[in-house]
């Protein structure tokens, strides 16, 4: 038997469906408390209406004796039902072996252990995002696991970098090679085995020698790698902005591939993520025209909450959250005679959109370039919402750090950009880059590596 905390079908709604033969049980506490957080626009809140969506559904008209036994879950996928729901009463606690029940979470671990001692022949288990209510109910001889259906990896080091790095010369590792000419541009195409049986679509391929390459084509036996000029890349100029090593290099040729509709950047603080997102952007639509807008959002936990009542626009209340945009346009004009002016211009000229979280739900963002900040501290579910959003024409930015993350029910395996990387890997419109070392500063890289 499963009991499911509140958080763990605010993280998924559908979670309740993958138990496959199991019995799911949900705590009457946890109905209660979702009921207290349905209302309103945040993002939260419209998880739990889905969540409470799906157990009506999977209930149906079953009578109260069937919901106790519990209903059989019919999935869409399967024809046979697997597994049962079914709903728990909070029981009334005789013996003085109880947690005080002050706190719903004492409720939901009472309820278990009496539901152990009616149960006994059975695994009566509580799954949770909250690591302190895991710890409470192991304390009291229950036992408790977090919920990993979402969870792609199992050590974030298994996450596709972006890149392949060979120590000396590339070709010292390949045997046999077919080089051809097509499109003005020179590919390789080389058996999949070895090292490169790890490559995917858009990755690339590098090593000491100065060669570059990025993969354009993966079938079961054949990879395709196309020749790229790395000290062409290294020296292209984007909006004032030369990449600083090979990493922002690469980034820069995925964010400026109109092919590319999903960029994934991640890295340590200062490893230049925003500032090369930012000055691709306005690239794109100041000079190319390829795109009509910029909308730049970013999660935190203050942007779960409502925006506000104060006075101002949107645009206005999202400014604090989104400093890092301003100041990143800022380093890109500092040798501007006139640095306040020339910001001032570009905010002016570019069509740049701060957009709050709560508000895109149901948007549709056509010929645009969608900026996510922040995006370590995104659930699997919030990341398909927001991407979801990309109509015809339109590109997808995610940077985070994953090292970063201020969500109290995500960790680095949960959370919504190591689910993205791992999910997207085999997209032919998509690419990651992990860059590497901190260039912002000599400070801010001790700081990385000593604190």
């Amino acid at each position: 038997m499963y009991v499911l905390d509140t958080n763990v079908l605010i993280h998924d709604p559908s979670a309740l469906l993958n138990f496959e033969e199991h019995q799911v049980i949900i705590p009457m506490t946890v109905l209660e408390e979702l009921d207290g957080l349905k209302s309103g626009k945040q993002s939260v809140a419209a998880d739990c209406r889905q969540a409470i969506r799906t157990i009506d559904k999977l209930l149906g008209d079953a009578s109260p004796n069937d919901i106790e036994k519990g209903v059989p879950i019919v999935r869409s996928t399967a024809k046979e039902p697997m597994g049962t729901l079914s709903i728990l009463m909070s029981a009334e606690q005789t013996g003085s072996h109880a947690l005080p029940e002050h706190l719903n979470d004492n409720k939901i671990i009472n309820s278990l252990a009496a539901l152990q001692e009616k149960y006994t022949s059975r695994d009566i288990i509580l799954v949770s995002k909250d690591i302190n209510m895991r710890l409470k109910a192991r304390g009291f001889g229950v036992e408790s696991q977090d919920y990993q259906s979402d969870q792609l990896v199992d050590d974030i080091d298994l996450l596709p970098k972006g890149y392949l790095e060979f120590p000396n010369s590339f070709w010292d590792t390949i045997d046999k090679v077919e080089t051809v000419q097509r499109e003005g541009a020179t590919e390789h195409i080389l058996k999949r085995e070895g090292e490169l049986a790890r490559l995917n679509i858009n990755e690339f391929v590098l090593d000491e020698q100065g060669f570059l390459g990025r993969v354009t084509s993966v079938t079961d036996d054949r990879v395709t790698i196309r020749d790229l000029h790395q000290h062409d890349l290294m020296n292209e100029e984007v909006w004032g902005l030369v990449p600083r090593d090979i990493y922002q290099a690469m980034a820069m040729n995925l964010l400026l591939d109109p092919d590319i509709h999903l960029v994934n950047l991640t890295g340590s603080a200062g490893s230049g993520k925003t500032i090369l997102a930012l000055a691709a952007c306005i690239e794109m639509t100041v000079a190319s025209k390829l795109y009509k807008r910029i909308i730049a959002t970013r999660s935190t936990q203050g942007l779960d909450e409502d925006i506000g009542f104060l006075p101002g626009t949107e645009a206005e209340k999202m400014e604090p959250w989104l400093g890092a945009i301003v100041d990143n346009l800022e380093a890109l004009h500092e040798d501007d005679e006139n640095m306040t002016a020339s910001v001032d211009y570009i905010l002016s000229k570019v069509p740049l959109h701060f957009k709050s979280m709560n508000y895109i739900r149901g948007r549709s963002f056509q010929h645009s370039l969608i900026i996510i900040d922040e995006s370590q501290n995104l659930t699997p579910h919030q990341i398909k919402t927001i991407i979801t959003r990309a109509g015809n024409g339109s590109k997808v930015i995610c940077l985070g750090n994953l090292a970063q993350i201020d969500t109290p029910y995500l960790s680095a395996l949960s959370s919504g950009l190591t689910y993205m990387t791992e999910r997207f890997k085999s997209f032919i419109h998509g690419g990651h880059i992990h860059l590497q070392g901190v260039p912002r500063s000599p400070l801010a890289e001790f700081a990385e590596a000593n604190l």
